[in-house]
């Protein structure tokens, strides 16, 4: 054991393979960054960065670009429909998962390995896009914000997550609460719950993340303009070069401002992603114990 101990020592610090080590990390983060440096410079300049050569630093340094996409009226009532569906959909995703894994993680309840088999058999098989437009159709939710939040309320893979979990936690604390006269909705949202805490904010974060970042949904279900969620407008500024982006440097050049249309798309793209990623350091402990104990017990 000593002599392995000596070994294993000896490897760790080894300055060759801490050099390697560094600079493969380095280099990772270099490839992650750029992007979002790239596109922050870009945003943030009034020349075009894709021309003239390599820069970290921006062209002609201006906040119009981020002026014009916070005017824009079709970026802000995207930001609003986008906020509604996000807290809406993440709100009851949350509710009904836990209300629906909280008996199916209880031994006694009676058939729960058949009702679990049902719902991951959903993981594997599903209706498709036809029939579940003629669903959303028939159900009169198009043009709502129900077609963005009901049809992906509640997934197998969260609820498996959140059923593991729960298996996780002593019956003992459920008996001492009965005895106490609490009954099952007591027990589950003043006992249960506030013990749940890493994979509520696992599954609010999953689950916020995708309704903030679905678009093709919207380009189904919703017709309006004014019903679109903001990732669907930046898609068609960044992509189609839309009619939002045609005013807005109509707009500037009639106000005498030279900007570039690369600009205006990386301000677009910044605007949309930055408060979703803004989260990630708040609930980061909870995500990462919420994921190791919901995935180990089956």
């Amino acid at each position: 054991m000593g002599i392995v101990k000596a070994r294993l020592g000896a490897s760790g610090a080894n300055p060759a393979f801490n050099i390697l080590n560094y600079a493969f990390m380095l280099l990772m983060s270099v490839t992650t960054l750029y992007p979002f440096v790239f596109l922050i410079t870009s945003s943030l300049s009034g020349l075009d960065m894709t021309l003239g050569g390599f820069s970290l630093l921006p062209r002609d340094f201006t906040f119009t670009n981020y002026q014009k996409v916070f005017r824009n009226p079709a970026i802000a009532t995207g930001y609003y429909n986008t906020i509604l569906r996000t807290a809406i959909g993440t709100s009851l995703s949350l509710l009904v998962t836990f209300c629906l894994a909280w008996p199916l993680a209880k031994k006694a309840f009676p058939g729960r390995n058949a009702w679990t088999a049902l719902i991951v058999f959903t993981m594997f098989f599903s209706g498709g896009m036809i029939p579940a437009y003629i669903l959303v159709r028939q159900l009169h939710l198009i043009d709502t914000v129900w077609a963005l939040v009901l049809p992906e309320l509640v997934t197998a893979y969260n609820f498996v997550i959140v059923r593991n979990y729960m298996q996780t936690i002593p019956s003992s604390m459920e008996e001492s609460a009965k005895m106490d006269g609490a009954n099952d909705i007591v027990i589950l949202f003043r006992i249960i719950l506030p013990v749940c805490k890493p994979i509520i904010a696992t599954i609010a974060l999953w689950v916020a993340v995708w309704h903030w970042n679905a678009w093709f949904d919207s380009m189904i279900y919703v017709t309006k303009a004014s019903g679109q969620v903001v990732q669907l407008v930046m898609r068609r500024i960044v992509l189609e070069g839309s009619d939002q982006l045609t005013q807005m440097m109509a707009e500037a050049q009639r106000q005498g401002m030279v900007i570039a249309p690369e600009g205006l798309k990386a301000a677009t793209i910044m605007v949309t992603t930055i408060p979703i990623l803004c989260v990630y350091p708040f609930i980061q402990k909870y995500f990462v114990k919420g994921v190791m104990m919901g995935s180990l017990k089956g």
